[in-house]
Formats: C-alpha cells, sequence, structure tokens
C-alpha cells in the first residue's frame, strides 16, 4: 500500500496541515498511522467530511441508546458494577442484553432483546435485532435469525430518505451484521465515511473494527492493521468491548502475514481485557480466524476457559454457516473438530508441518493426523484442495 504524508494530504484536500493531524488524531482518515511523530496516510483515504455540517444536521442527542454498553468506558472488571448503577429501564435492558451476549450467555441476551424488536425507538429496536440475531445463531435458531437480519436490511432500505440520524443507525447494525457474517454489504449501504465520524467514539470503535475486518477479507491486511492501530492509540482500549474486537482482528491479520510474535501480544492484550468480566464470545466467535493463537496460548495457560471458548465456537460456528453457506454459495466446513480447522486454516496458507507444530505446540506428526483427518472429512486428497473450505 502507498502512503502520503500530512502535508501531501493537507495539499490534496486543499486544508491545512494542523487540520489533517487533527484528523488523523481523532481516527477520523481510515487506515492513517503514525511512524514515529508523523502521520502516514492511504493515498487512496477520502477526505473527511466537516464534523460542524454533520452535527449541525442532528435534532436529538445521538445514540443514546444503541448498543449502550459497547459505546461506554469503563475498567476491566467493573462491567457489572457499571450495569448495576444504570438507570432502570430500556437502556438498561439492553446493556445487560450486550453483557449477556458479550459473555457467551446467547439465550439470556435472546430473552432481554426480544421485548425490545418492535420498540419505536430505532436505536433500542436496531441494537435489539442486532443482539437477537447473533444468539439466534448460537442457540440454532436459524429461521428466527434471519428473520431479525431481513428485518435490519428492510429497516435499511426504508430509511434510505430519513433523517440523515436514522441513516447512521442504520448504516453502523447493517454494515455490522453483514461484514460479521462474510455478506456483500446491501446495495443501500452508504460509505463508511459517510456514517463513522458522526457515531460516538465506542460505537466508531467499533465500527472501525467492522472496517478492518472488511479489509481482512479483502486481503488487505496492512491497511487493516494501520485502521486497528490508530484506534487502539486513539483511546479505545477505554471502550473494553469494541476493542476486544480491534485486537482480535489484528490477530487475524498479523496470522495471515505470518507474524506469530504479533498476533500473540494483540490475542494477550484481548485477553487482558475480556477475562475480569468474562466477555470470551468473540474469541469464540473469531476462533477459525485467528490460525491457532487460541490453542497456542489460551489452552496452555488458561485451560478450564479454553474448553468454554471451545463451546461457543461450536455452536456459534454451526448457526453461523447455516446463514453464510446458502447466501454465499462458500461451503465452509462443518464438520472438522477446532483444532483440525485450525491446522487446516494455515496449511490452506502455506504453512509446513512443523511450522504449524511449532505454534500451535504439538508436534509435526500430529499435525499430519489432523490434516488427514480433515482431508478425509472433506474428501479433497491435497493440502491446496483445502482452500476452498476454509474461512475467506
Amino acid at each position: 500500500m502507498e502512503f502520503m504524508t500530512a502535508k501531501e494530504a493537507a495539499e490534496k484536500w486543499n486544508v491545512s496541515v494542523r487540520l489533517i493531524q487533527r484528523y488523523c488524531a481523532q481516527g477520523r482518515i481510515c487506515g492513517a498511522r503514525k511512524n514515529g511523530t508523523a502521520w502516514e496516510i492511504p493515498s487512496d483515504a477520502e477526505k473527511p467530511q466537516n464534523v460542524r455540517k454533520v452535527q449541525e444536521a442532528y435534532s436529538n442527542p445521538p445514540f443514546q441508546n444503541l448498543m449502550p454498553l459497547m459505546n461506554t468506558p469503563f475498567h476491566p472488571g467493573d462491567c457489572q458494577k457499571l450495569l448495576a448503577g444504570m438507570k432502570d429501564g430500556a437502556r438498561k435492558d439492553i446493556a445487560y442484553a450486550e453483557y449477556y451476549y458479550f459473555s457467551g450467555r446467547p439465550e439470556m441476551a435472546k430473552q432481554k432483546a426480544e421485548e425490545y424488536l418492535s420498540c419505536k425507538n430505532p436505536e433500542l429496536r436496531l441494537s435489539a435485532c442486532l443482539i437477537n440475531a447473533f444468539a439466534n445463531l448460537s442457540i440454532g435458531q436459524i429461521d428466527q435469525a434471519k428473520q431479525v437480519l431481513e428485518a435490519i436490511r428492510n429497516t435499511l432500505k426504508e430509511d434510505k430518505k430519513r433523517a440523515p440520524q436514522a441513516g447512521v443507525i442504520d448504516a453502523f447494525i447493517a454494515t455490522t451484521a453483514a461484514v460479521l457474517l462474510h455478506l456483500p454489504l446491501p446495495e443501500e449501504m452508504p460509505s463508511a465515511q459517510d456514517f463513522l465520524p458522526r457515531l460516538p467514539f465506542g460505537l466508531r470503535a467499533f465500527a472501525l473494527y467492522v472496517e478492518a475486518h472488511s479489509l481482512y477479507l479483502q486481503k488487505n491486511y496492512e491497511k487493516s492493521i494501520g485502521i486497528i492501530e490508530s484506534a487502539l492509540t486513539m483511546g479505545a482500549e477505554q471502550y473494553p468491548i469494541p476493542a476486544i474486537y480491534l485486537h482480535l482482528a489484528a490477530v487475524m491479520d498479523y496470522m495471515s502475514l505470518k507474524q506469530p510474535r504479533m498476533a500473540e501480544r494483540h490475542l494477550l492484550d484481548a485477553w487482558e481485557l475480556a477475562r475480569p468480566d468474562d466477555l470470551i464470545e468473540g474469541f469464540g466467535e473469531h476462533h477459525g480466524l485467528l490460525g491457532g493463537m487460541l490453542e497456542a496460548v489460551i489452552k496452555q495457560k488458561w485451560p478450564e476457559d479454553f474448553k468454554r471458548i471451545i463451546a461457543i465456537t461450536y455452536k456459534f460456528s454451526a448457526g453461523w454457516r447455516k446463514i453464510h453457506n446458502p447466501e454465499t454459495g462458500h461451503e465452509v466446513a462443518d464438520d472438522l473438530s477446532t483444532t483440525e480447522f485450525a491446522a487446516a486454516m494455515l496449511a490452506a496458507r502455506g504453512w509446513t508441518n512443523t511450522e504449524i507444530g511449532e505454534h500451535m505446540n504439538i508436534s509435526a506428526n500430529t499435525v499430519k493426523t489432523h490434516l488427514s483427518q480433515a482431508m478425509k472429512k472433506l474428501h479433497v486428497e491435497s493440502r491446496k484442495d483445502l482452500k476452498q473450505y476454509m474461512l475467506q
């Protein structure tokens, strides 16, 4: 990827260098990254919108009820204290639904969110829809998940000509749902540059994770890492839920670049944020994309937590495939063990048995056995053929 300096960006967009530096520090230029004291900006980056004009478009305080727990800073270990201190009402209910979901309790998340699926407040309704859809994946209620996802898509179509704030809410929810299911974005979707600057910081941090995840799927790993590092540098760590997901996306990128040490650093950073409040759902959701990093790190040091994460993986991935595979025609493998899948992912990316074994703390012969079992289950004869059944 090619980068330009702040001065070059200022000349290109006809603004001051100081304004460009401010845009970078605020995370308003996707992919901008700091190199020492200077900012490097992707050559294809778009000029951010004028924040004052965006703010003038609002008629109400923005996004107080949209994924409130995700959008609230707290110290690791203080999540339940934060929830208990919230004022009783719909906002608190949605925050609890988030907590139940992100701590791997989809049944409780679904129950808490369900009563708001028809709520007139769009922030509460779409928050409930997002939580409910993904909770349904994990408990095997696929038809209900599909219905809620369709409701999200329909809302995006219906709200296309409504007030800017409604469009931002729709875009945030619809983009999150599509990207995390590895589905194409709806045609009505505005560009990330149109809605990202309008989000409050916590939601913007999660939206940047979604953008980074999308770039990962496009194999643009360097740009994805640039977005992640910029968001974390700006203070996303204050918001544990977005920060956990940002770190996990960095693991995906660094493993794709065959840099396991950097991947391990980000995995441990995510774990340090997640473990005090038991926010382990994201680890289970991302297992297949983490390139055996959970087996290499979490399994060795926290074996009981690893078992719970793997249980989440099996439940979530089974539902995920039932949405993803029919809609995309990409038959991601559904009958491999998590260890077989992790080894097969690495093998499909060109890792040798020795490299996989050293990374996952198992022998090369054990790797060979896992790969043989994987190929047998998938009815393929070569490592190269594994790729079509792996996550993209």
